[in-house]
């Protein structure tokens, strides 16, 4: 996405049928010939140990997501002990076909969170409907239906790095103002984002290699389009261990990228958090974690410190304890659905009142709309197709729109272009509590994505006028080109200055902190994880240097 590290770096076509066979899931990817399933790379790097109820704990983070995941770390080497709450599964051990996420192409119970039939970002191809029934199981994706979107959120220790695209983009430096107003722009580019790069292990994939692939001949077909057309092409950092992908295209380890891995977990190649943050704060010897917990309360319990109440679960989602632990500073880092939620029902019910009227407003979905398009039998976009994007279209200054040229990893011919565009919309949800209905409910509208399908289309329309091609009218049901259902990048709920102080403590409350994404209202402009890291590092800092 837009960013100070973007730069640097005529035959018959397939039939009905073979499209149909070759497509399945939310990016259609396939399995793909030459790599066996061999053992995955375990990615749970902190000690699994339930908490004990009536424990009493120094700092409790509630999620192990980027916010999180900063604290734990600090605050493990400030000399704090730290225990995290995370309410998905550790992911640590494979499964019986070898490996610990599910392939792409088959969803299976690991797949999603608490479901009977899998919800696919895709729902169809060619007329024909993508999702199957599955096992109810604590799986790794959570597509959370609200009144007018699906949020889509990573569930276990690591949280949504498990299951994103590991785009790693910092925003450009002339965009920061709109996304984090009353933080210093300076200071978080020549500290706190060049610190959350290195943490993360952001890298840029080899241009030289990148130019002959056979995996990337898709984005470059999305070059040519886009450059055809007159708009920047760029290339966009990451976090997948680029060595590790030319390896996979010489078929020297096993396949990971290259068997289209991505949303329901990578088992190879990718830097997630339990290979970087998680992994540094296990090394402390300080940080623990209790995998499927779902925290339902804090409350001020006297002498400054907190009841957290929380729920054990099993791999059903049943309920199979409840306990009341006390902590002197408590994190939350549910990500921005939910602390969100969580806050939004605690001040509503009166468990702590002092939270102001801030919280639950300023929710985004970082503009995000999806689209494809069918080219010319002469643009063929590959067969073997990477699944970490390395590139996009940047028509932020002109259209408000930058699209991620994203893969569509088949394992056959399909002859079609697929993005993700991050766009520039101005409308804003907020969480509030349906007392009659017992939950938190959001007000976003579908028809508020309009804004960003007018966006999105400064650079389609134009390509597909210039290139003869047209949208893809079978990815998102019946006759429909855009896919403005969902998000990937849920953002505020608890925003920084307002909900909060300007360093993520909440009003009301001493000891009690946000440092997740629901800080950052509504957009960043780019995919948010680094800026996300970058705001944790920053918060945490001032709080480990005032506050403990």
């Amino acid at each position: 996405m837009n960013a100070v590290p973007l730069q640097g770096p005529g035959g018959r076509g397939p039939s009905r049928r073979q499209l149909l066979a070759g497509t399945s899931s939310i990016l259609g990817a396939a399995i793909l010939t030459g790599h066996g399933p061999a053992a995955a790379h375990a990615t749970a790097a902190l000690p699994a140990a339930p908490i004990p109820d009536g424990a009493h704990v120094a700092a409790l983070v509630i999620g192990t997501g980027y916010g999180g995941s900063v604290a734990a770390l600090r605050l493990a080497r400030a000399g704090v002990d730290v225990h995290m709450i995370e309410m998905g599964m550790s992911w640590d051990t494979a499964g019986p076909d070898g490996r610990i996420f599910a392939n792409t192409t088959r969803p299976d119970h690991r797949s999603f969170w608490l479901r009977t039939r899998t919800k696919q970002p895709l729902s169809g191809f060619l007329g024909f409907p993508l999702d199957k029934d599955v096992p109810r199981y604590t799986g790794i994706l959570d597509a959370e239906e609200f009144g007018g979107i699906t949020v889509y959120q990573g569930r276990g220790v690591g949280g949504g790095s498990l299951v994103n695209g590991g785009m790693a983009v910092t925003p450009r430096r002339e965009n920061f103002p709109a996304v984090l107003p009353s933080v210093d722009a300076d200071e978080m580019y020549d500290v706190y984002y060049p610190r959350a790069n290195a943490a993360l292990g952001v890298g840029v994939v080899d241009q030289g290699w990148w130019e002959s692939a056979a995996c990337y001949q898709y984005a470059r077909v999305g070059r040519k389009h886009a450059e055809r057309s007159g708009f920047p092409f760029v290339m966009v950092p990451g976090v997948y261990d680029w060595d590790y992908l030319e390896q996979e295209a010489a078929g020297t380890v096993p396949a990971s990228a290259l068997a289209g891995e991505v949303l329901f977990g990578n088992n190879h190649g990718k830097k997630s958090l339990p290979k970087t943050y998680l992994a540094r704060a296990a090394a402390t010897g300080r940080v623990f974690v209790s995998p499927l917990h779902k925290v339902t309360s804090v409350a001020p319990a006297g002498g400054g410190a907190y009841t957290v109440v929380m729920e054990q679960l099993n791999t059903g989602g049943d309920v199979t304890a409840v306990k009341a632990v006390t902590a002197d500073k408590v994190f939350f880092a549910a990500g921005s659905v939910g602390t969100g939620k969580l806050l939004t029902r605690l001040k509503a019910t009166g468990v702590l009142p002092g939270l102001n009227g801030e919280i639950g407003r300023g929710w985004g979905d970082n503009g995000n709309v999806m689209c494809g398009r069918a080219n010319h039998m002469w643009d063929p976009t590959g067969t073997l197709q990477a699944s970490m994007p390395t590139a996009g279209i940047d028509n932020w200054r002109a259209g408000g729109a930058f699209a991620e040229v994203a893969p569509l990893p088949t394992g056959i011919e399909t002859y079609a272009s697929f993005y993700l565009s991050i766009t520039r919309n101005p409308h804003r949800a907020a969480f509030s509590w349906d007392a009659a209905a017992g939950k938190v409910v959001l007000d976003w509208q579908t028809s508020w994505k309009q804004p960003s399908i007018d966006a999105a289309r400064t650079i389609f329309d134009r390509i597909n006028a210039k290139e003869g091609t047209i949208y893809r009218t079978d990815l998102f049901g019946a006759y429909k080109i855009w896919g403005d259902h969902l998000t990937y990048h849920p953002l505020g709920g608890a925003v920084l200055n307002r909900a909060t102080d300007n360093y993520g403590r909440l009003h009301g409350h001493p000891g009690l902190y946000v440092i997740d994404g629901s800080l950052i209202p509504g957009n960043t402009s780019v995919n948010p994880f680094v800026t996300i890291t970058a705001l944790a590092e920053r918060n945490i800092e001032k709080i480990i240097a005032t506050d403990l």
